[in-house]
């Protein structure tokens, strides 16, 4: 991969010489000769390292330099001046300038300073890949005959070329399954690109993943690489693939096909190596059959399908995840960690967790915040998260109404309780999942009475 620099400097001269030394070098390189185009064009061309003039009209290199502080932590930022002092040197250090180099600027330098920041800037890279690697290995916990199997079947899958379809309910980790194939593959070392179908409007996804040209509709102001091309010799993780139109299923299935990608208003095809993981929550032969989804394209995503378990198929592992929360919350987090009594961690096995993972750490999450004294007891899950009856009307209680009508609203009740619970009371989440008016949702609650456990009381 090409390195990317970024020239700030408002003498054409030094735009031009640098720019030819760099571009001899190898290096992907833009120049610009104002502060305010340059952090413009930070933000298109996402550079890997900046050169900046401390001395410019208007907005100076300095101030330039906190900006792109600002926005970007980790930016490499390297002043040059044509008179640098001590005390601007010591300033530019404060404000995050990774070196401070005099004009006339020397080639050797230049170069071995280029080597010293890039190799900084693998390193932590490779660092942020491994952390990220060993988080994904982490957080797939469990020792049930289900969690072993799906492990074991990961494991295969995942040193292979094959695309995989992964299935499962909402918040049972099926992200998590495809960051570990990626982490076992031989793409390790490559991008893991991810798209949520779901969240992103049908008529901006097919420019989320092809890319466009700069005019191609209104707001392309530049050109931009889509999702495939970012993933090019990774894996690009299609997440809710069921929620795509059928205009970009389409589009899908020929890059799937041919392997090469067009941008939106380009005529150029572009050749990607991606290897392509999908997700979905849906019953996608039903879709099929509705005529929702590409029959196709099916066939080509599902050449190795992968089912997660929902949380209610493997309790026994309910304890081990409540654990693991525990420490990665006080690790991640700064939350103090404290003892789950085990009545307590036998109440919550107990549950539903209709919400699966997600909802049970965030459960933890609200009882290790919420509950008093040293330890979280049984009394303070009843109070803060409910009794395994409270959520559900059961079928058996369903069955004593004494109308068609009032089965009706128990129905309607005990429904709604449980995705409120499923996306933690959130109400708009809950409306958007449920594909209805947030105004009718709230109507609802006030009418059935329906309040999170352990709010009713406060």
């Amino acid at each position: 991969m090409n390195r990317r620099i970024l020239v700030i400097d408002d003498e054409a001269p030094i735009r031009s010489a640098l720019g030819q030394l760099l571009e001899y070098e190898g290096y992907e390189v833009r120049t610009v000769s104002n502060g305010a185009d340059g952090l413009a064009e930070y933000d298109k061309f996402r550079p890997h390292l900046v050169f900046s003039d401390v001395k410019m009209a208007g907005m100076d290199g300095l101030d330039v330099l906190r900006a792109l502080r600002a926005k970007d932590s980790r930016a490499l930022v390297v002043m040059i001046s044509g008179h640098a002092t001590l005390a601007t040197a010591v300033e530019a250090t404060q404000a995050g300038a990774y070196d401070v180099m005099e004009k006339p600027l020397d080639t050797d330098r230049i170069l071995v300073l280029l080597r010293n920041a890039l190799r900084h800037l693998d390193l932590e890279e490779e660092n942020a890949t491994l952390l990220e690697q060993l988080d994904a290995r982490r957080e797939i916990v469990g020792q049930s005959h289900a969690i072993l199997s799906l492990m074991e079947r990961i494991d295969k899958v995942a040193a292979t070329p094959a695309r995989v379809l992964i299935t499962g309910e909402n918040g049972t980790g099926k992200e998590l399954v495809a960051r570990a194939v990626h982490r076992g593959s031989a793409r390790a070392k490559k991008p893991f690109i991810e798209v949520n179908c779901a969240a992103i409007p049908g008529e901006l996804i097919e420019s989320e993943l092809f890319g466009h040209m700069r005019g191609s509709f209104t707001g392309a102001i530049a050109d931009r690489p889509g999702k495939f091309e970012q993933a090019d010799g990774g894996t690009l993780f299609l997440d809710e693939i069921g929620d795509m139109s059928l205009a970009a299923q389409a589009k899908v299935l020929r890059v799937l096909q041919d392997g090469v990608v067009t941008r939106i208003g380009g005529s150029k095809p572009v050749q990607v190596d991606v290897r392509v993981l999908a997700a979905t929550n849906k019953e996608l032969e039903h879709e099929i059959a509705e005529g929702r989804f590409r029959e196709d394209l099916f066939y080509r995503l599902n050449v190795v399908p992968i089912s997660v378990p929902p949380l209610r198929e493997r309790r026994e592992d309910i304890p081990l995840l409540i654990a693991f929360f525990v420490r990665q919350m006080a690790q991640r987090d700064g939350i103090a960690p404290r003892r789950f009594a085990q009545d307590a961690v036998h109440a919550l096995t107990e549950l539903e967790w209709s919400g699966n993972v997600r909802e049970l750490r965030n459960t933890v999450e609200r009882l290790l915040i919420l509950a008093g004294g040293d330890g979280i007891t049984v009394a303070d899950v009843h109070r803060l998260v409910g009794r395994p009856s409270a959520d559900t009307a059961g079928l058996g209680a369903l069955m004593q109404c004494r109308s068609f009508e009032d089965f009706k609203l128990a129905a309607e009740e005990a429904f709604l309780r449980v995705k409120l619970r499923e996306h933690d009371w959130n109400v708009s989440e809950t409306a958007r999942a449920l594909d209805m008016p947030r105004s009718n949702l709230y109507k609802k609650i006030e009418r059935y009475g329906l309040v999170r456990a352990g709010m009713a009381a406060t």
